[in-house]
């Protein structure tokens, strides 16, 4: 399942492939001019953003594979508001498990390289957490350094079996001889449901380990992970549930459904976004509130993803320089966006992203210490 072994895998078999026959086109709906179903693609566009759902859970224990048609998010999506959105919107369809769990995610990463092949952004909703291996094995393909962000209420390390599971597929991915990873941020874990020793070990290698509780109520100070962010997956356990379960894993704690909804618009707003993915939802939820929230976290990841392309390509900066200890600092403010960034490289792939409060911090002398971990 390494990259090198996609990538020929790939070459063999991309130029053959045909969509109709690994994906089911959704089901229409009826729309007025005004909703965002009425102008959605049935083609991948370039520079666009491309729904992809999944039914393949079997990376979860006993999970199955069974066909699922999420007409009930689609309905609830289709009908909101299109605003002044101009990224094009496909939506592909359902993708078909393959025979195995390990076809589905050879086929699924084929899918996912047609996407980044024309400059667009998979969207992958649905299907057990360990799909986000494919979506790092595909993006790694196309390019290196890729920094990843998860939002998932466990740090799992567990690196045993032959198959991928939701349990064993970040320490694939981490422990990779192959694949290019720069930078690994993990939000929303929660003490009482994961091994200290995981969440030591993660501290230990340097990887940004952030409670659910600092997630909570405000996302400024967690906006950084998400700014340069290559790839972004959700696990919905990260999510407190509501009548029959959001996810798969139903949880009385995490996030709630106005957070969530702010965080989508985050990852959306990512300057470097290439692929997001949704894992773990109950999509056999009897609940329509369960299929209206994850239709209104798409939605807010589509605003954010439209902001950030109206954002001018040129930026400006201004710079604070700070005296701490008798060592000097640079803090940058980019004018357009206020947001904030460390370090004095006029690069600004060289500077670290920030808060306005790890500034304000600084200015009374304490410095955040994941500022000087490169």
């Amino acid at each position: 399942m390494g990259g090198a072994f996609f990538l020929l895998l790939l070459q063999s078999i991309l130029p053959t492939m045909n969509l109709v026959d690994i994906l089911l086109p959704p089901r229409p709906i009826k729309t007025e001019k005004w909703q965002i179903g009425n102008s959605i693609f049935n083609e991948i566009q370039e520079y666009g953003i491309v729904l992809i759902f999944c039914s393949d859970y079997r990376g979860l224990e006993n999970g199955e594979a069974e066909i699922l048609d999420f007409k009930n998010v689609r309905k609830e999506l289709y009908r909101l508001s299109n605003l002044d959105f101009e990224v094009p919107i496909c939506d592909l369809g359902n993708l078909i498990s393959g025979r195995s769990q390990q076809d589905t995610h050879y086929i699924l990463q084929e899918v996912l390289s047609m996407c980044h092949y024309k400059n667009a952004i998979p969207v992958l909703i649905g299907g057990s957490n360990d799909l986000a291996f494919s979506l790092f094995s595909a993006l790694d393909f196309h390019q290196k350094n890729t920094n990843y962000t998860q939002i998932s209420n466990l740090i799992s390390l567990v690196n045993e079996g032959e198959e991928l599971t939701e349990k064993n597929f970040l320490s694939r991915i981490l422990g990779s001889k192959t694949f290019s990873l720069n930078h690994y941020h993990h939000l929303g874990y929660q003490k009482h449901l994961n091994e200290m020793d995981s969440v030591k070990l993660m501290k230990e290698v340097e990887f940004d380990v952030v409670r659910l509780a600092d997630l909570m109520n405000n996302t400024e100070r967690t906006e950084p992970f998400f700014r340069q962010a290559d790839l972004v997956t959700l696990n919905c356990d990260a999510v407190e549930s509501i009548g029959d379960g959001f996810s798969v894993n139903p949880q009385i704690n995490g996030l709630n459904k106005r957070e969530i909804c702010a965080y989508m618009k985050e990852i959306g707003l990512s300057q470097k976004l290439k692929s997001v993915g949704i894992f773990n939802f109950n999509a056999n939820s009897e609940s329509f509130l369960n299929h209206q929230l994850m239709a209104q976290m798409i939605w807010h990841l589509i605003e954010g993803i439209n902001i950030q392309k109206s954002h001018p390509v040129e930026k400006s900066f201004e710079i604070y320089w700070l005296m701490i200890d008798e060592e000097k600092y640079a803090f940058q403010r980019e004018t357009f966006t206020n947001l904030w960034y460390f370090g004095a490289d006029e690069d600004l792939s060289q500077l670290i992203p920030c808060s306005l409060s790890d500034y304000e911090a600084a200015k009374k002398g304490a410095l955040n210490p994941r500022l000087l971990k490169n």
